[in-house]
């Protein structure tokens, strides 16, 4: 794409969506934490419906700690692999309370120290809790990335560091949301709906998809 392309897909993104917000259920930083950790592998409605009662319950880390790692369980058994996210989420709910007086740090580095805790998670929490223009590479902008040639890469960091690059300034703090949703909702994995997509005319991606056939059309 060139430069001015790039604008422009960014441009549209905003212009049908001004405002992205996670999908995510969340109360404050911590909660927004806990909830980004147990969504690795899972689906957001999936963390949504487990988290309800839970921070309802929890949300700091002493009350965390003080329900422990069995009773977490409970909560978040309908998730994929609970029991090693419950173990990292006690885990690092007492390195908060140890070591950065129960808050959520707003610096990447710190929060990558604390288990479980990956640059994808790192980067959601500083974009969507404090505001930072960082990119969150999940699948779905890994496969925009490419996909789309906005920024292709062979890694995550990879497509990481292009959006970083090529993304215009006035678009950086809500790029991650924009292109999540575009992967998760239009440019899907399977069969992204090209017919219905805002970019379609400046994405690489061919050939184009066409809208299914209904019956008796």
């Amino acid at each position: 794409m060139t430069r001015a392309d790039v604008f422009e897909f960014y441009r549209r993104l905003a212009e049908a969506d001004p405002s992205p917000q996670t999908e995510l259920d969340w109360i404050n930083p911590y909660t927004l934490l806990v909830a980004v950790a147990l969504s690795a592998q899972a689906t957001d409605v999936s963390v949504n419906k487990a988290t309800k009662r839970l921070f309802a319950q929890v949300r700091d880390p002493a009350a965390m700690v003080a329900l422990g790692e069995a009773a977490l369980k409970e909560h978040i058994k309908t998730i994929g692999l609970y029991n090693t996210k419950a173990k990292n989420v006690i885990a690092l709910s007492r390195l908060l309370l140890a070591e950065h007086g129960g808050a959520v740090p707003a610096d990447r580095d710190a929060l990558e120290r604390l288990p479980g805790v990956g640059r994808k998670t790192a980067n959601v929490v500083m974009n969507v809790a404090f505001g930072a223009e960082t990119i969150a590479v999940d699948t779905h902008i890994f496969r925009v990335g490419n996909r789309t040639k906005l920024a292709p890469g062979k890694t995550p960091l990879a497509v990481e560091l292009g959006l970083e690059r090529v993304t215009p300034a006035p678009f950086r703090r809500h790029a991650h949301h924009w292109l999540i949703l575009h992967g998760r909702y239009v440019c899907k994995a399977r069969r992204p709906e090209c017919w219905r997509c805002i970019v379609a005319d400046l994405c690489a991606f061919k050939p184009k998809t066409q809208p299914p056939v209904t019956a008796g059309a």
